[in-house]
């Protein structure tokens, strides 16, 4: 048995990073890329691979301008033709699957096409199974060159025998979404503790990790990669664009779009082994403006740690204020 109780348990509202002494005059200068498999992206930033948040028009504005995207699975049966009609454009193809039996087919299928992703993502809610690891060896015995990642997950345990497995890259994050209700229903998760769960996981990494979940503000993707994220996948937060999939809805003259986990009762279509819900998140406007001010932000940050790159942020100490601390209070 691991010693989790007496690990620090926090999470991004129970934590602050400390300013280091800045190198570069103006914020302009720091560089927010980061290298994902064989590929560099403008921010380490990715939309949440939900259905509510993620479609095919968005993955091909995503992949066309920088950004890292990862395609949902809720329609299994596109999903040949999603990798072709991206290929055709000249756009990398980074698609999701699970572990049922059909997947299996599905993999062999891609081989018998020679319909090759750049990038695959197994997409599970309790991601230290023996059925992914299962997975992962199959994906990496057939298609070696796609660059795989398995999740999700919440120990180092988990991190290192998906890593042992062959996963090219671990996603940490049992419940924590705002749409997430895991906790609730079945008693465990990463709900209220995913950054330490994340740092504690980020001991045993040796390969990227991907901070799934809990994210509610731009600095907490700062946060995320000083407790060892390379990528951040954000879902609320990136969802309720004009660029978004969803029904705009007008309520007393705001309006809105909606909102749904992978686990709820809309994405399920029926009502059964539920840990998700649906919300209505307030219409943001365009998808552009956000991921923006997300990379202006995270220069900022790049600039308080006192370095030119991430991996400034890396480096900077942290002290835990327990939610002490109000606004107008620093």
């Amino acid at each position: 048995m691991s010693n989790y109780f007496s690990m620090e348990a926090f999470d991004y509202d129970d934590i602050q990073l400390v300013p280091n002494k800045g190198i570069i005059k103006s914020r302009k200068e720091a560089d927010t890329s980061v290298k994902f498999g064989n590929r560099t992206f403008k921010i380490p930033v990715v939309p949440a691979n939900m259905e509510s948040v993620i479609d095919e028009n968005l993955a091909v504005w995503l992949a066309e301008n920088g950004y890292y995207y990862v395609m949902h699975r809720f329609e299994p049966e596109t999903r040949i033709d999603f990798i072709k009609r991206m290929h055709e454009k000249g756009l990398f193809a980074s698609i999701s699957v699970g572990i049922k039996d059909d997947e299996y087919k599905f993999i062999d299928q891609l081989i018998k096409e020679n319909v090759i992703p750049e990038y695959i993502t197994i997409d599970v809610a309790h991601g230290h199974s023996i059925f992914v690891i299962k997975m992962i060896r199959y994906i990496k015995e057939k298609l070696p060159d796609s660059f795989l990642t398995a999740g999700n997950i919440a120990t180092p345990e988990a991190v290192r025998e998906l890593e042992n497995a062959g996963a090219d890259a671990t996603k940490v994050g049992v419940g924590p979404g705002k749409a997430c209700i895991t906790k609730l229903k079945t008693g465990f998760g990463t709900g209220g503790w995913q950054l330490a769960a994340l740092r504690m996981c980020s001991k045993a990494a040796s390969k990227p990790m991907i901070a799934d979940g809990g994210i509610r503000h731009n600095g907490d993707i700062a946060k995320s990669v000083r407790f060892g994220a390379t990528m951040v996948m954000i879902g609320s937060m990136l969802a309720g664009h004009e660029e978004s999939p969803g029904n705009i809805i007008k309520i007393d003259g705001k309006t809105y779009k909606q909102y749904w986990g992978s686990a709820s009762e809309v994405q399920k279509g029926a009502y059964r082994n539920v840990e998700g819900k649906q919300m209505l998140v307030p219409y943001r406007g365009s998808i552009k403006d956000t991921l923006h001010e997300m990379q202006e932000d995270l220069q900022s940050s790049i600039s308080y740690a006192g370095g030119k790159d991430l991996n400034a942020i890396k480096l900077v100490d942290y002290v835990i204020v327990k939610n002490t601390i109000m606004d107008g209070d620093y």
